[in-house]
């Protein structure tokens, strides 16, 4: 196996999941990155390798049992053992309670919460037998507290809050640091800015967070000393209530 620091980043969409892929490229892990369609992965690909660093993109379906144990152990066996781990997708799409579907409310667990445990599941078992490894879980006010028509949204992130609390407890005494990091307010991103232009104007006011400083946030939780581990970190603009 190669000697070189890998860092996985499920879900590497163009906003949060790329910035953190970035940020760890940056000191010199090799970022490999996954969303369902390859195609979407290539800009973030190519703009780590313009900045000096080594990606490599991977389409892949992380409710798909198959898929995740045949990525992770490409990964393991090509290019590197993990060291870090990032669970960041979502599945936000609002909906009265009244009108929900129970194909949609199944979907939005499953990948929201359910491939959450498939790929944190899989990468532990490696890092496990190094005794050492950070996994890092994305959260949502949702999951600390069910708003009105988010009921699906909340009941997947107040699940994968649930499984990062537990794998906390059993795989930190074998060495492994795991956090849930709880992102309270609109990202800057192309939704954001189209679907909420109010919301986007807050952005010269640092009123939505840049998902440039989110992605320092899961540097330093990765960075920290043993001693010192934070499990749970939210984050927020100065002005967001909560």
């Amino acid at each position: 196996m190669s000697n070189k620091k890998v860092v996985l980043v499920i879900g590497a969409g163009d906003a949060t999941g790329g910035a953190i892929a970035r940020r760890f490229a940056r000191e010199g892990y090799v970022a490999c990155v996954t969303r369902r369609s390859a195609d979407k992965l290539q800009p973030l690909v190519d703009q780590i390798r313009a900045e000096g660093g080594e990606a490599h993109g991977f389409a892949s379906d992380a409710r798909k049992e198959e898929a995740v144990i045949e990525l992770v152990e490409t990964i393991e066996r090509d290019i590197g053992p993990i060291e870090a781990f990032v669970f960041n997708i979502g599945a936000n799409v609002p909906c009265s309670i009244l009108e929900e579907t129970a194909r949609k409310y199944f979907k939005i667990w499953e990948m929201a919460c359910f491939s959450g445990f498939l790929t944190g599941r899989e990468v532990a078992k490696r890092m496990v037998k190094r005794q050492r490894g950070t996994l890092l879980f994305t959260g949502a006010t949702a999951g600390l507290r069910g708003a009105s028509g988010f009921a699906a949204f909340a009941g997947a992130k107040h699940g994968i809050r649930a499984l990062a609390q537990s794998m906390a407890r059993e795989l930190g005494p074998m060495g492994l640091h795991v956090g849930h990091v709880v992102v309270d307010g609109a990202i800057d991103t192309e939704f954001i800015r189209e679907t909420f232009p109010e919301r986007y104007a807050l952005k010269d006011q640092d009123g939505i967070l840049d998902p440039e400083h989110i992605a320092d946030s899961y540097w330093y939780l990765h960075s920290q000393p043993r001693d010192a581990w934070t499990f749970e970190l939210d984050l927020r603009p100065w002005i967001e209530r909560w």
